[in-house]
C-alpha cells in the first residue's frame, strides 16, 4: 500500500467541483487512511494527524461548512487511564495528556433541525492494550474496515446530501478517541458546536467494509425512535437485517444515545482481522459499502419531512450481560441469526483452538449448558474459572462433534 503520494496528489488536484460530487471515492478514501504511512491513525498521533487533515480537506471539496473549534477540528485533550475501570479525565496543560481532535463539517439548510451522521476514524496505530495480534514483531494496525470504512460511506453521505433533502440541517463528525474509550463523541456531546436540542437523530457506522455473501447487516438502535423499524423494513430489498434496539453499543452512537437522541448504528460484523495487521484495505467488499451507502440515503430521505423524531429508551443490554474470567479463544459471528453461537474466526494458541473447533463450527452446548444464542453462551462460559476442563458440542455442517477444552 504504498501508492499514498499519489493517491493524496490526485485528490488535492480535484478542481472540478461537479465532479467531486457526483462520483464516489469511497475506495480512494479508504486506501489513503489505511495506508502505511499513517501508522495506524492512534489518536494523538502524526497519523491521525494526517488522517484528520485528509477528512478536512475532503469536507472542503464538497463544500461543507467548517464547525469544529479550529475551523473542521475540534481538539480535546486528556489523561489516558491506568486502571481500566476508571474514567478517562480530559484536562489541559497537564503532565502527560494527550490531543486527539474531531473533524466536524456543516451543511446548512437554514432550517431548524440537523441530523448528525458519524464515524470514528482513530485506530489502534502499532496495536496496545486494543490489540489481539500475539506477534512479538511490532506491525501497523491500519484499521481499514474498523474504522476507514465508516469513515469513507460518511463522506460519501455528505456528497450524496449536499443540496438534497434539504428539511434538515446535517452535521458531520469524525471521531477520534474511540477505540480509547468513546472519548471524541463524549467530548462533543459535552461541548457541541452546535444546538443538540435540534438533533433529530444521529447515524454512526462502524466497520462497514466486510458485508458478506449473506449480505447480513446489523443496525442496532432501532428502537431508539417509533419511525426507525418501518422506515428501515420500507428500504431494504438487499439485506439480511438484523436489528436490535439497544441505543447502548461499544461505539460512538452510545454518546448519543445517553443524551437522549434516537440513534441508528450499522455494522457489518467481526471478522479473524479485527484489530490485528491484517485489516487491510484491499480486503474490503467496496461493491457492498456503496450499497449500504444506497440504503442509508433512502433512510434519510424517507424520514426528510418527519420533523425532530421522537426519543424512547431502550433496555440497556449491557446491564445483564454476565461476566467471566476465560473465554474459548473464538471471534463469534455477531450476525448469526440461528440457534446456537456460530464462531467466525479461532485464535491461535487459545481453547478453541487447542480444542479442534473450527471457523464456521455452531456452538450448541458448553458444560451443562444449552447454547441458543449469544446471551445464552455468556451465561455458560461465566461458571469457567482457569483450569477448568469442560465438553463443548458445535454443529460442523450436519454433524455434531463433542470436543474437550481446557480454560
Amino acid at each position: 500500500m504504498r501508492n499514498f503520494p499519489i493517491l493524496f496528489f490526485l485528490i488535492l488536484c480535484s478542481s472540478c467541483s461537479e465532479e467531486v460530487l457526483n462520483k464516489s471515492q469511497i475506495k480512494t478514501d479508504v486506501v489513503y487512511l489505511a495506508d502505511d504511512l499513517l501508522e495506524g491513525r492512534q489518536t494523538g498521533t502524526e497519523g491521525e494527524k494526517k488522517a484528520a487533515t485528509y477528512i478536512a480537506h475532503r469536507y472542503k471539496q464538497l463544500g461543507l461548512i467548517a464547525k469544529g473549534t479550529k475551523n473542521f477540528e475540534q481538539e480535546f485533550s486528556f489523561i489516558p487511564k491506568t486502571n481500566p475501570h476508571s474514567e478517562v479525565r480530559f484536562a489541559k496543560n497537564e503532565d502527560g495528556t494527550i490531543t486527539g481532535r474531531n473533524v466536524i463539517g456543516f451543511i446548512d439548510n437554514d432550517v431548524q433541525n440537523t441530523v448528525i451522521i458519524g464515524a470514528h476514524f482513530d485506530h489502534l496505530g502499532y496495536g496496545g492494550d486494543g490489540s489481539l495480534y500475539r506477534d512479538s514483531i511490532k506491525a501497523i494496525h491500519n484499521g481499514a474496515d474498523d474504522n476507514a470504512s465508516g469513515t469513507a460511506v460518511m463522506i460519501d453521505l455528505a456528497r450524496r446530501l449536499k443540496n438534497k433533502n434539504t428539511n434538515n440541517n446535517y452535521l458531520f463528525i469524525a471521531f477520534s478517541g474511540e477505540e480509547m474509550g468513546l472519548l471524541g463523541s463524549n467530548y462533543f456531546v459535552k461541548n457541541p458546536t452546535i444546538n443538540t436540542k435540534a438533533v433529530s437523530y444521529m447515524i454512526n457506522m462502524d466497520m462497514v467494509g466486510r458485508l458478506k455473501k449473506d449480505s447480513a447487516l446489523a443496525v442496532y438502535g432501532t428502537g431508539t425512535s417509533p419511525m426507525f423499524k418501518q422506515v428501515l423494513k420500507a428500504h431494504n430489498n438487499k439485506f439480511k437485517l438484523i436489528e436490535n434496539e439497544s441505543g447502548v453499543g461499544p461505539s460512538d452512537h452510545t454518546s448519543f444515545y445517553l443524551a437522549d437522541i434516537p440513534v441508528l448504528h450499522f455494522f457489518t460484523g467481526q471478522h479473524e482481522d479485527y484489530h490485528k495487521p491484517g485489516d487491510d484495505a484491499e480486503k474490503l467488499n467496496y461493491q457492498g459499502m456503496e450499497t449500504i451507502s444506497d440504503y442509508i440515503f433512502d433512510i434519510i430521505s424517507d424520514l426528510d419531512d418527519n420533523g425532530k423524531l421522537a426519543f424512547r429508551k431502550t433496555k440497556n443490554e449491557s446491564e445483564s450481560t454476565p461476566r467471566f474470567k476465560v473465554g474459548l479463544g473464538v471471534i463469534p459471528d455477531y450476525l448469526f441469526d440461528g440457534k446456537g453461537m456460530r464462531i467466525d474466526g479461532v485464535s491461535e494458541g487459545r481453547p478453541a483452538e487447542n480444542g479442534g473447533l473450527l471457523k464456521g463450527d455452531i456452538v450448541i452446548q458448553l458444560g451443562d449448558s444449552i447454547v441458543t444464542d449469544m446471551m445464552s453462551y455468556m451465561r455458560a462460559l461465566s461458571v469457567f474459572d482457569t483450569g477448568d476442563k469442560t465438553t463443548v458440542m458445535v454443529k460442523r455442517g450436519n454433524k455434531e462433534v463433542r470436543s474437550v477444552i481446557e480454560f
